[in-house]
């Protein structure tokens, strides 16, 4: 077999030419994370002896505040686990590409890193146990499209609340100027401040997303204010609903979050993507009013796992044995 080597990037200005077409790992996302304040991305690019691409992996590292000492730390992240040349060697590739990630985020002192969104459940068990991760159990969600209309998946009293809602004025649409963006930016920032794993972009972030063929930022409305809003990735032939905010507080007979979730569905399926994907309902608990309420727009539940490294390698060793199978 030939040997692997593995190249990481951290300039965009030196990346080789990519093969591929997973959005969360393409060259242009590295790009926008490069130009965002408090991230870095580092691309893994995995090559034969003759220099031919058999694969590569993006890694995000985000940078934390705390309220307590040290004040701020470092997390990685990746989505799915990277874009392949050749499926038959996928999961040796990945164990080369995941060895160098995992070491390189270590080296840049990260806390935590965390892959999720991986396609099949048990893909790589062996190779992230090897490399020192632990599995939680995690829930994701999804709504395939390419069968019915998502009309057709929704119970009546679900079809009564969004027109009645709809008739109140309330609606939703793209970011059409400056203005828009800014009014969707101080809503994620406000409704995420307080939560401590989610990582909120900057206004710029959001700005070069926009920007993008690969991206979408939808707004809800109400008498001329923002009450709601969504930012929904596509790879693929799949569309993915990133980050979602909303008034639901100040606005709860308007159901913002409502609003904006059907309509992030029904633009994807009017421009053909197969499934919309809710990248984080949270752990699978019994009883989950958010994943609930994610379902009820005609998802289906999968259960899968979310793998975690931590440092110091003592609180790593720790959390393996709680998390222990």
């Amino acid at each position: 077999m030939n040997p692997i080597r593995v190249t990481i990037y951290s300039r965009g200005g030196t990346l080789p030419h990519l093969c591929g077409s997973n959005f969360f790992h393409s060259a242009e996302l590295f790009h926008i994370i490069e130009k965002s304040p408090g991230q870095r991305p580092f691309m893994a690019v995995a090559t034969d002896a003759s220099g031919r691409e058999l694969g590569h992996m993006l890694a995000f590292v985000y940078s934390h505040g705390m309220w307590l000492p040290p004040f701020r730390y470092w997390q990685g992240r990746v989505y799915g686990e990277g874009d392949y040349v050749d499926d038959a060697r996928r999961e040796e590739v990945f164990g080369e590409l995941l060895k160098a990630v995992t070491r390189k985020l270590r080296r840049r002192l990260c806390f935590s890193i965390e892959f999720s969104d991986l396609s099949k459940k048990m893909f790589g068990y062996r190779l992230f146990r090897e490399n020192g991760y632990f599995p939680i159990g995690w829930m994701e969600v999804y709504n395939s499209l390419h069968s019915m209309a998502p009309r057709d998946r929704l119970t009546s009293k679900m079809l009564h609340r969004i027109d009645r809602v709809a008739k109140l004025g309330v609606e939703t649409r793209e970011v059409e100027t400056d203005a828009d963006l800014h009014q969707f930016y101080k809503l994620l920032n406000g409704f995420y401040r307080f939560k401590m794993r989610r990582v909120i972009p900057s206004e710029l972030q959001i700005s070069h997303f926009d920007k993008s063929d690969k991206a979408r930022v939808f707004i809800t409305t109400y008498k001329g204010r923002v009450i709601g809003g969504s930012l929904c990735l596509f790879s693929e032939g799949n569309a993915y609903l990133w980050y979602l905010a909303s008034r639901r507080k100040s606005y709860p007979h308007l159901h913002p979050n409502m609003m904006t979730i059907w309509h992030a569905i029904n633009w994807a399926w009017e421009h053909n993507y197969a499934h919309i994907f809710f990248l984080d309902v949270g752990l699978p608990v019994p009883h989950s009013p958010f994943r609930d309420f994610i379902l009820s727009f005609g998802g289906k539940p999968v259960s899968t796992y979310r793998w975690f490294n931590l440092m110091p390698s003592w609180l790593n060793a720790i959390a393996s044995r709680i998390y222990r199978e």
